[in-house]
């Protein structure tokens, strides 16, 4: 049966010239009628583009804003930094400034890489549940001859650990390895595709299949084992603010504070949310769009844990671990002209500065965290509330 319906044109010799670029273009408004004015235009060499994206006739234009000076006190990033955030929510950005200036007047934020490993997570298939249990032996005791298989398919990547957790005639697998600087998903494909393939055909044992990633590595998605083993870099970020500091700016007590993050994390338990925050997806979602990061990657790092407590002296302590922060300085789309623009604001950049980076955003959620925990609340005697009113003032609402 013959396909006549109209096919997207490509060329085999240059599928990023202007000229292919501009087939598609006109290919688009013949098929769907829309005359394409903004979306067809760009700045620079669509061939940069190649191997990011796939029948390329356009970009998105995406506002960015800025939001700083961010004071992190990290062991990457240190001193001040202004963050370039891509959105279209108003007040955002006004309400990551308003933390931005708690944090400075605090000292700064403290932040600290705890871990860093990413994932591919291949299942291994037998007959039954001992040959299963034997697999396990067997692996655990051959990690060196499966450790060389990996890295000799890369400079940068190194295999740290092979989880391995038994159920039924199966063997899930986590292969978590360091990246350097890139994100590293398809690093750790390639390499652990390659050591499967050493395990097939070197277990002495009998073995039915494997899958290369039997979905254990949770690619993608928030997870329980994320929160305990971690994707990505493990990165906590923390700070005191000073009583007068944090009423003077969030018009808030650090009694209220506590108050109403004991209330949140008890909603948050009763929901099953991925965590007890307020919203780190947005501040983390912004800065992804900004510099080039794979967008999706935010269902495994907006998982977090919130501590926050009052201190003896009346002051406030917060508190926030990202277990699963995913970002690189170097390679996919960091490299495209505006993402690395944007990269170089924060000088985050090109290789040695994922950590740095990944401190940045973290002290990023911090700053939206706090703004927005305060602007939750109702006041009293004036019967306001600074989040409705902030969306009517300069929101979408106005």
């Amino acid at each position: 049966m013959s396909d006549d319906r109209p096919k997207i044109p490509r060329s085999p010799e240059d599928d990023y010239s202007d000229d292919i670029l501009a087939q598609r273009q006109a290919f688009i408004e013949a098929q769907t009628g829309v005359e394409l004015n903004h979306s067809k235009q760009y700045s620079y060499d669509p061939h940069v583009m190649a191997g990011n994206i796939e029948n390329l006739w356009g970009v998105a234009q995406i506002p960015v804003g800025v939001a700083g000076p961010l004071l992190v006190n990290g062991e990457h990033a240190q001193g001040e930094f202004y963050v370039p955030m891509a959105t279209v929510e108003g007040t955002m950005l006004a309400s990551y400034n308003r933390g931005m200036k708690v944090i400075r007047e605090s000292g700064g934020v403290t932040t600290t890489v705890s871990a860093e490993s990413m994932q591919r997570a291949p299942l291994f298939i037998f007959t039954n549940a001992r040959d299963a249990r034997d697999f396990q032996i067997w692996l655990r005791e051959n990690f060196e001859a499966i450790k060389a298989q990996a890295e000799s398919t890369t400079s940068v990547g190194k295999l740290l650990e092979i989880e391995n957790y038994h159920a039924h005639n199966f063997v899930a697998t986590r292969f978590d390895y360091s990246t350097g600087d890139a994100a590293g998903q398809n690093m750790t494909s390639r390499a652990t595709f390659f050591a499967c393939e050493w395990i097939r055909e070197n277990y002495p044992g009998p073995m039915r299949n494997y899958m290369l990633s039997g979905n254990f590595d949770t690619e993608k998605k928030t997870s329980s084992v994320n929160m305990l083993k971690g994707r990505g870099r493990r990165v906590t970020a923390e700070l005191t603010i000073p009583r007068k500091v944090l009423m003077d700016n969030l018009r808030i007590t650090p009694e209220q504070m506590q108050y109403g993050y004991q209330i949140s994390t008890l909603a948050s338990f009763m929901s099953s949310s991925s965590n007890n925050a307020s919203h780190p997806a947005n501040g983390l979602a912004a800065l992804y769009l900004a510099t080039g990061q794979d967008i999706a990657n935010i269902g495994e790092s907006n998982q977090c844990t919130v501590y926050q407590r009052m201190t003896r002296d009346g002051d406030h302590y917060f508190s926030i671990t990202l277990p699963s922060i995913i970002m690189a300085s170097y390679g996919g789309g960091t490299n495209l002209p505006t993402q690395s623009e944007c990269l170089k604001m924060m000088g985050c950049h090109g290789k040695d500065k994922a950590l740095k980076l990944c401190e940045i955003a973290a002290g990023l959620v911090v700053a939206g965290e706090l703004s927005l925990a305060a602007a939750t609340r109702i006041d009293k005697a004036t019967r306001t509330n600074e989040w409705v009113d902030a969306h009517e003032r300069l929101g979408r609402n106005r």
